[in-house]
């Protein structure tokens, strides 16, 4: 049953919310351990694509597999979400492969604990770093953020990790700057009020928060060249180089390069392997109805997964992959 502490937060349907609600007053003990009572899916903040997706995966897992209770959690992001699962507040994580890959080698956020304890349910879509300012700031490229007021994202994010990771490759620290550490919303609210002059966001595009800064102030994407994205991947080798098509947000008429890492739903190691077999069979047969949630879900496949996790899967997962007619590869096969 997911911690009482963490039911303000939520950010499920009211269904699902009173469905748990039952649940934490008549279940004075646990379920049965390969199957939990209520599974909790832990997203992020209200203004990024885990939020959105998330809820509605919580939804479309109810619908197809009814005899288990969901519900969405909101969150600080990806690195506390990895904490909630490592404890066993929630059940399933949205999670950056950047957070990912430190927490199954425990390095980085997670040096120190015992290693290979999440493993992978499936690969989403690439978790896109945004560079955002707004026109007229002077703030053209990752240079340009030195002695200024940047918003490195919520304390616990994925989105703060890859900021720093970025900086700290291109030879850019914290005191270099003014650092302020804004979940989606804050910083899209600081950039158009002026309180700060640039900002990070780590997420599928488009996302809501951005979009909606759009429509109030005239925005710009900073660029992050192939030489940055080298110099960052050397010290995460889940980050590659990406970019925004053009008309991803209003007024972006070119191209930008850019960053991303994938990002996955993740599982305790430990978590049943038909349970697993189970949610991951249904997250592929909504897949479509995904997209119609939001379009970073068209990369949802048996293909982005096998081709992108930096994670071994779940044995669960591989069972599906292996009855879809995938050759899983040996690097994804766990030794759990």
């Amino acid at each position: 049953v997911p911690n009482p502490d963490l039911m303000c937060r939520w950010g499920a349907t009211p269904f699902v919310r009173a469905v748990l609600f039952l649940a934490l007053l008549t279940s004075p003990g646990c379920a049965p351990s390969d199957r939990p009572e209520i599974l909790a899916l832990a997203t992020a903040g209200t203004g990024g694509v885990y939020y959105v997706l998330g809820g509605s995966i919580a939804e479309f897992w109810s619908r197809e597999l009814p005899e288990q209770d969901f519900v969405a959690e909101v969150t600080g992001g990806s690195v506390e979400n990895l904490s909630l699962l490592l404890a066993g507040d929630v059940q399933v994580a949205f999670s950056m492969g950047t957070n990912a890959h430190e927490v199954f080698n425990a390095t980085g956020s997670f040096a120190g604990r015992e290693p290979a304890q999440v493993l992978a349910l499936a690969a989403l879509y690439p978790n896109v770093l945004h560079l955002v300012t707004l026109e007229g700031t002077g703030v053209e490229s990752l240079g340009d953020l030195v002695g200024r007021r940047v918003s490195v994202g919520a304390p616990g994010s994925g989105t703060e990790v890859g900021a720093r990771t970025l900086l700290e490759g291109n030879g850019i620290g914290y005191d270099d700057f003014q650092p302020q550490r804004l979940n989606f919303n804050e910083t899209a609210s600081a950039l158009r009020d002026g309180n700060i002059d640039a900002g990070f966001l780590s997420a599928g595009p488009p996302t809501s928060a951005i979009m909606d800064l759009a429509t109030a102030r005239p925005i710009r994407l900073v660029p992050i060249g192939v030489a940055e994205v080298d110099n960052t991947s050397a010290l995460d080798p889940t980050v590659s180089r990406d970019f925004f098509p053009p008309g991803t947000y209003p007024g972006q008429e070119l191209e930008v390069e850019t960053l991303s890492t994938p990002n996955l739903l993740v599982v305790r190691a430990d978590m049943s392997d038909d349970l697993v077999y189970e949610l991951t069979k249904a997250l592929f047969e909504v897949q479509a109805e995904l997209v119609g949630v939001h379009p970073a879900a068209r990369h949802t496949s048996g293909d982005y997964t096998l081709e992108i996790s930096p994670i071994p899967l779940h044995p669960g997962s591989v069972r599906y992959f292996v009855e879809a007619g995938y050759e899983v590869p040996d690097r994804l096969i766990s030794s759990r």
